[in-house]
Formats: structure tokens, C-alpha cells, sequence
């Protein structure tokens, strides 16, 4: 009875013993490819049941990267999610030096910057090996100058999260970062059929742009504005409504210190004052122009976020009825006005439903349009369109005339009866006249 108590004492040990080695020496197994195309570069991510064991290197005639999994076995459609990817030509297996490893080789279509490294669970994606290919010479978007000199005013739009971030994600399953590219691609429609602005979308597709990369582009453009569309989400799904965020004082600071260490390659972002600054000696007067500098790019944020909350309450309920400061990202830009606008919560229902209604898309766009037109009639920047054509105003004093008025400002007694719907040449002392345009 002994023997046979120890025999099987014995057999469920090594059934034990047996299911734990099986258990840490599972093998990893890739579940799927992903890949997301961009302007700039191309993202592959692999998903993976854990935590990746592996290493990679490339191959030239004809290029590739090849990549060795340790302990893996695939089981992804590896050709299915390249389709028509400009940079990656084909993702095949091929035999591993190790047994029990997963090789895949990516044959690429040039010679690339990559980065490759692994994402731990996050959200509804579990373990990730992630594959980042760059053009080496990076496209660049172009500023804008017409009309005889006169440049239009440039509006950088970032549409929130993109790619393999997919931002907040709604009870119905919508995607933050759809809905995001929706409404801003509505908004750069409305900017570019007035005349004189020029919108400049940072990411026009389903792909990421980092944080750095986004003021990269929007300096590169040589914005006047950058404006981030998102949509809110909390634990809850009772919070509703509209918000607007500006950069935080804290956040402001931290930047412009850091701005201040690298004067020599920032300078160039003040335009006339930016050259005093590269090359004077005082300190003192580079930190206190570039402080001017900071100290109106977020006064201007501030004024511009007024303007959007104003039109927003107009189609939307407003979460918060003035601009808030917060330490985000997207604001750190020292030398461009900037806000980001959460057009509703995409964690309350009835609000992800009108998040996902064009109209309601459009009703959002027009809002932030109007925003947009309004603050820089009031406010535009030297040498744009708008600027040069801004209506003036000239209020009456005792003893002038129409004819004297025309004369002033070198336009005819009709031009000024036409722009102000007068019907005689009679003013009275404190009347208020548009002046036109001089032919």
C-alpha cells in the first residue's frame, strides 16, 4: 500500500511539474500584423499572446529586416494586412537559426530608419512588437504665400490619436480617432474655401503623429494657429459636453526654459526678433524677448479659445464655460497659439451618437470656422490677405464731411456711400464709417 501511495505521489508530482515547465516555457505565438501607412513612415505592429523575446537586423541586395522571434510560432496572415504599402514590398517566414523560433522577413522597397521595439498591454491590445519605418528625407509641408505678396493665414488642424491609438473608445465601440479625422477634415474643408486662410491637416489618414512631430509640422507650415480636435471620455458616462483646453502657466514655464537653453536653434521662430536674440550677447534681453514672445502665444491661445467656446455653446452644450489650462503635449508650442477643443464625451451615449452624426460633425466644424474668422478679423497678422483687406473704421468729429473722410483715406464719396449704405452725403459728429478698399 506504501509503494503505491509513493507511486502516485510520485505521478502527480510530475504532472505538476510537467504543467509548470510546460506553462514558462509556453511558446509565444504572433496573432496578427497591423499595418498603418503614413506620409512620413510606415508602422507594423505585430500582436503577440506575451511579451516578446527577439532580435532583428537588416540585409542588403535586395533590402530587408529580418526579424527572429524566440520560442514563437505564427499564426498571423502575414501578406493580407500589407495590401499596397508603398514601403514594404512583402512580409514572408523564413528559417530560423534556433529551433522553436518564429522568423519574418520584411522586404522593404528602400532603404529606411527603423526602430523596433516592443509595447507592453494596453487598452484592448495585448503585448506588442511594433516595427517604425522613416523616409529618410522627411516630406515637408510648404508655406503659403499669394496674392501679390500677401501670405494666407496658415491653421494647423491635428486630428486626435490615429493608427495604432485609437484614443477613447465609446459604449457602441466608436473610435475617438475616427471621429476626430471627421470633424477636422470638415473644418480644413470650410478654411480652404475662404480666401486668404489655408488649413494644413497634420494627419489627414488613419496613422499616428507623435506629439513632437506634430509642432514640428505645424513650425514647418509656419502656422498662425494649431488646433487639436479630440473627444472626451471618463469612468462615468454622465459627463456631457464641450470643452476647450490652453496650455497650463506650469507647463508654459517648463517649455520656455527649455526653449531658452536652445535660443541659437529657436530663435529663427520669433521672426525679426528672433534674429536680436541669436545674436546678442545680454541674456537678459533674449529672455525677456522671448518671454514677450511666450506671454502672447498664450494670451492669444487664451483670447482664440474664448472665440471657440462662444460658437461651440451655440450647437453644443458646454462641460466647462471657460477655457481650461492643463499640461498637455500637443500646447507646449512656445511660439504658436494653440488649443485643443474635446468636441463632447465619447463615454456618454446619446453624446457618442451626435459625435458620430455628420450633420452634428458639421454643426461642430462650422463652430470652430466661425471661431476662426472671427478672431483673426480682429486680430490678423501682418503681411496676410486679411490684414490688407481688414475693414477700417473712422468715427466723425465735429467739423468733417464725407469728402473730407474720402480724401483721408484716398477712397471715393461712392465707395464710402456703397460700404455703409448711405443714401445722402450727410454724417453726424459720432457716427461710425467702414472704410473700403482703395481701388
Amino acid at each position: 500500500m506504501r509503494l503505491a501511495s509513493f507511486s502516485k505521489q510520485l505521478w502527480i508530482v510530475l504532472i505538476l511539474f510537467t504543467s509548470i515547465s510546460t506553462t514558462v516555457y509556453a511558446q509565444n505565438s504572433i496573432e496578427g500584423v497591423r499595418v498603418w501607412p503614413a506620409p512620413e513612415n510606415t508602422r507594423i505592429v505585430f500582436d503577440l499572446s506575451k511579451k516578446p523575446d527577439f532580435k532583428y537586423f537588416s540585409l542588403q541586395s535586395p533590402k530587408r529586416l529580418v526579424i527572429d522571434f524566440k520560442n514563437s510560432k505564427n499564426n498571423a496572415a502575414l501578406m493580407s494586412a500589407i495590401k499596397a504599402d508603398r514601403r514594404v514590398k512583402k512580409i514572408r517566414t523564413s528559417t530560423p537559426k534556433e529551433k522553436g523560433s518564429t522568423r519574418l522577413v520584411l522586404e522593404l522597397a528602400d532603404d529606411f530608419r527603423v526602430s523596433v521595439f516592443s509595447l507592453a498591454p494596453a487598452g484592448q491590445y495585448g503585448d506588442r512588437l511594433v516595427i517604425d519605418l522613416y523616409d529618410k528625407e522627411s516630406q515637408t509641408i510648404a508655406s503659403y504665400d499669394n496674392n501679390q505678396g500677401k501670405r494666407d493665414i496658415v491653421i494647423a488642424i491635428v486630428a486626435g490619436h490615429g493608427g495604432e491609438d485609437p484614443g477613447s473608445i465609446g459604449a457602441a465601440g466608436t473610435y475617438e480617432k475616427r471621429i476626430t479625422l471627421k470633424i477636422s477634415q470638415k473644418l480644413a474643408n470650410l478654411i480652404n474655401q475662404k480666401k486668404g486662410y489655408k488649413a494644413v491637416m497634420i494627419r489627414s489618414g488613419d496613422y499616428y503623429v507623435n506629439h513632437d512631430r506634430k509642432t514640428e509640422l505645424a513650425r514647418k507650415s509656419k502656422a498662425d494657429l494649431l488646433i487639436s480636435i479630440h473627444a472626451d471620455a471618463f469612468t462615468s458616462a454622465k459627463p456631457s459636453g464641450a470643452s476647450v483646453l490652453v496650455q497650463s502657466t506650469r507647463r508654459a514655464d517648463s517649455e520656455f526654459t527649455r526653449w531658452i537653453k536652445n535660443r541659437e536653434r529657436n530663435s529663427e521662430l520669433l521672426g525679426g526678433a528672433g534674429e536680436t536674440i541669436r545674436k546678442t550677447k545680454d541674456n537678459n534681453l533674449a529672455i525677456a524677448l522671448a518671454d514677450m514672445k511666450k506671454e502672447y502665444t498664450m494670451a492669444s491661445s487664451y483670447n482664440f479659445a474664448e472665440h471657440v467656446l462662444k460658437q461651440l455653446r451655440k450647437v453644443t452644450k458646454l462641460h466647462k464655460k471657460k477655457p481650461e489650462r492643463l499640461s498637455l503635449a500637443v500646447l507646449k508650442s512656445a511660439d504658436i497659439p494653440s488649443v485643443l477643443i474635446e468636441t463632447g464625451f465619447i463615454s456618454n451615449p446619446q453624446e457618442e451618437r451626435r459625435l458620430n452624426d455628420p450633420r452634428h460633425q458639421q454643426k461642430l466644424a462650422n463652430a470652430i470656422y466661425v471661431a476662426v474668422n472671427d478672431y483673426f478679423t480682429g486680430n490678423p497678422p501682418s503681411g496676410t490677405l486679411i490684414a490688407a483687406t481688414r475693414v477700417k473704421e473712422h468715427k466723425i468729429s465735429r467739423g468733417e464731411s464725407l469728402s473730407v473722410v474720402a480724401q483721408r483715406y484716398k477712397v471715393s464719396i461712392k465707395q464710402l456711400k456703397s460700404a455703409n449704405n448711405l443714401k445722402s452725403n450727410v454724417v453726424r459728429i459720432g457716427q461710425t464709417l467702414k472704410i473700403p478698399q482703395a481701388d
